[in-house]
């Protein structure tokens, strides 16, 4: 239903990226799902065409590879829309942890990779949290900052919501994350 509902703005989005660089509207990326299965995220491309071969992973601070449609993209979370894709094939649901990269999985603890036990999610208690995560990653040791600070306090907090969650709760995550809206330039002055 969401799909329909916002197919007006999606189509939008997609002509603008492809008429923005000619490249291609979708980036998928390989995450980790429920029970360690591995499977392909859909997100709009909000960098360059072939972003991987100019820079890591990890989107930091600055990242002169986001495309000035993409830096609007990201600040909305219009770029996570296709996510819904994901949902209808089963591979996400609304509210979960959020999928992680399989190079940052592999160095779960025993007690982290419980969160592998649910299906990721498009929105999460450490999502809303994080929702700004790439100012945390400036300058040059932003990968230790990720793994070593970062990677398990997220983990952590989504661990401390499954732990006490209902449909109740989901829904007031999801209310939270429309309500978060309202940081993004399509809501300010």
């Amino acid at each position: 239903m969401g799909l329909v509902l916002l197919s007006p703005i999606l189509v939008a989005i997609a002509i603008a990226i492809k008429w923005y660089d000619g490249g291609p509207v979708f980036y998928k990326a390989s995450r980790i799902g429920k029970g360690g299965q591995l499977f392909q995220l859909y997100k709009y491309r909000s960098m360059v065409i072939n972003a991987a071969q100019f820079g890591p992973g990890i989107t930091a601070t600055g990242d002169a590879r986001i495309t000035p449609l993409g830096r609007f993209l990201r600040r909305t979370k219009l770029d996570e829309v296709p996510q819904l894709i994901n949902v209808l094939k089963g591979e996400m649901c609304l509210v979960g942890p959020r999928p992680e990269d399989p190079r940052y999985v592999a160095l779960y603890s025993p007690e982290q990779r419980r969160i592998l036990s649910v299906a990721p999610g498009i929105t999460s208690a450490a999502s809303l949290i994080y929702r700004h995560e790439e100012t945390l990653l400036g300058g040059t040791d932003w990968e230790s900052v990720y793994r070593n600070k970062v990677l398990p306090e997220k983990i952590a907090i989504d661990l401390d919501y499954l732990a006490q969650r209902n449909l109740r709760s989901d829904i007031g995550l999801i209310i939270k994350t429309v309500l978060s809206m309202k940081d993004s330039p399509l809501v300010k002055e």
